[in-house]
């Protein structure tokens, strides 16, 4: 299948950079539809389980290093933030922490501000949505508690570097908190899951949203990106300490931990 970088949505002669930013811009209107409708609803309790782990992690870390700032981030990242779903759960979680979401799709992050513009006084004050690279971050070091990457590490276009950029900008003891598609471990399941993904989700996928190729590269992009250990082995290579991950309903979605 290859490596992550060698999987791009639509030729193999652009960067892949350029060609996702393209692809989500093409599926943004559909993309919470297509989210709710590949996982029944499941991406919720994802997102949400994750979150929450991550939540405690940076608490215990906080309490053993007796850190004065209590055990809540001032400010959190959101790396490929698209329509800012994970953004508004972290305001929920963290409503007194700075949020800053970060997308190289102009098109995902018009729904974010749609939905930002109908959000309450809090969320406004609080949560910023940017254009960006997550391979050329606009921060200085050490800017941010915590980063969270929501099925996006596997767009990236080269996966270690931008594992030492989100290092970078994170603050000595911060956390990060990457939640991603992955294959089934068991290989019965596995033959099922890739079924549906090959064949359902890119056929429902060119009905919604009307681009040929985006949901057919979903697939191919879970298969080729590192999962499990390879990925948290990938983590540490960039600097991150203490990587983990937790695989959730039979295998599908994988949440990687860890701190810097």
């Amino acid at each position: 299948m290859g490596s992550p970088e060698e999987i791009k949505p639509y030729n193999d002669e652009e960067a892949k950079g350029k060609q996702v930013g393209e692809m989500f811009d093409a599926i943004a209107p559909s993309y919470d539809f297509m989210n709710t409708m590949m996982t029944g609803g499941l991406h919720v309790h994802w997102r949400n389980k994750a979150l929450n782990m991550a939540a405690a992690i940076f608490k215990e870390s906080r309490v053993k290093s007796q850190e004065s700032r209590g055990g809540e981030p001032e400010a959190v990242l959101d790396v490929a933030c698209g329509t800012g779903d994970v953004s508004f759960r972290l305001h929920e979680l963290f409503p007194k922490a700075r949020i800053t979401g970060l997308d190289l799709s102009p098109g995902m992050l018009r729904i974010a501000d749609r939905k930002l513009a109908e959000a309450d006084e809090s969320a406004k004050d609080k949560i910023t949505f940017i254009e960006g690279d997550s391979l050329r971050m606009p921060f200085a070091d050490g800017t941010f508690d915590m980063v969270t990457v929501a099925y996006g590490v596997r767009n990236f276009e080269r996966l270690e570097d931008g594992y030492r950029e989100m290092r970078r900008v994170l603050r000595p003891g911060g956390v990060i908190c990457v939640i991603e598609l992955s294959e089934p471990a068991n290989p019965l399941i596995r033959s099922a899951y890739r079924l549906y993904s090959r064949n359902v989700i890119p056929l429902i996928g060119r009905m919604v949203s009307h681009d040929t190729r985006a949901y057919s590269y979903l697939p191919e992009s879970i298969a080729a990106c590192p999962q499990r250990g390879e990925m948290t082995a990938m983590m540490e290579r960039a600097g991150f300490r203490e990587a983990t991950y937790k695989s959730l309903t039979m295998g599908v979605i994988t949440i990687y931990l860890g701190k810097s």
